[in-house]
């Protein structure tokens, strides 16, 4: 790949990859998803997720999406899948997902969701995301 360089500093411009993380939680043969207000994909159904910030622990970010998204306190269980593949312009390079049990919380839709639901696999509804397709399988 060839990188843009300043002819006077000899800068070179990395273009820094952007990283999501994703919650999977499953209870009672269910799992946990949540339906988004923004484009793209307004209306469809995820994981809860969301971009890691800058010095963040990325399953700590997973958990705090979870919670700011469903009302779950959450604890991370360990590595699900890292999945790469930017799928829209706004979207992540790269999403780490999390397979997480509930620890607290109440079920409450909020910030980037309007409905956060329990779904069993057999029926789940209209899905936003090839990566969440990809984790569901």
């Amino acid at each position: 790949m060839v990188r843009p360089v300043c002819p006077q500093c000899g800068w070179i411009y990395f273009i820094d990859p952007k990283v999501a993380a994703a919650i999977l939680v499953e209870q009672d043969g269910r799992v946990l998803l949540v339906r988004r207000v923004n484009e793209p994909f307004r209306g469809l159904w995820t994981l809860p997720a969301g971009f890691v910030n800058g010095g963040e622990d990325p399953a700590e970010a997973a958990a705090r999406e979870c919670l700011e998204e469903t009302g779950l306190f959450v604890r991370v269980l360990g590595v699900l899948d890292v999945i790469a593949g930017r799928e829209h312009e706004r979207g992540a390079d790269f999403i780490i997902v999390y397979h997480a049990e509930v620890t607290g919380g109440e079920l409450v839709p909020a910030d980037d969701a309007d409905a956060a639901e329990w779904f069993l696999r057999s029926e789940l509804p209209p899905l936003a995301f090839n990566a969440t397709k990809k984790v569901l399988a």
